[in-house]
């Protein structure tokens, strides 16, 4: 028997994700190892080889753990409660990804509830907010 992860099987599902932040504040949405979107499905970033780039500027944002958003720094920026809330050493700079084309914009999910506040991780949150993260 062939037994897979529960983000391979989000991701064969391909189901959007909620993404909160410090403050526990929803500020978009994951299509787990694909892209990132805001609140209002705009579309923010894709994801190649567990980075995420600007859809706007191809710039690097971080790297993306699962459904972990990490600054260019190792901080966490943005959060779904299936992964623990931890921060990294600062990583290497990847080489520049080429960009993804534009997905389709995904149907609206219902929005989720509030998750609790999860511990303060090592080294602390991102000093960036999420909009800002995203518009690099």
């Amino acid at each position: 028997m062939i037994r897979c992860s529960f983000l391979t099987y989000l991701q064969r599902r391909a189901m959007l994700l909620p993404l909160f932040d410090k403050d526990c504040d929803l500020v978009g949405w994951i299509l787990p190892g694909e892209h990132i979107f805001d609140t209002q499905l705009n579309w923010l970033a894709f994801i190649t080889d567990g980075h995420a780039w600007s859809s706007v500027s191809g710039n690097w944002l971080g790297p993306v753990h699962d459904l972990l958003c990490l600054d260019g720094f190792g901080h966490p920026i943005a959060w779904n409660p299936a992964n623990r809330v931890a921060g990294i050493g600062r990583p290497p700079r990847p080489p520049r990804a080429p960009k993804a084309p534009r997905p389709p914009r995904p149907a609206s999910p219902p929005k989720p509830p509030r998750p609790a506040r999860p511990a303060t991780p090592v080294g602390g949150w991102s000093q960036f907010g999420f909009p800002a993260w995203a518009a690099q």
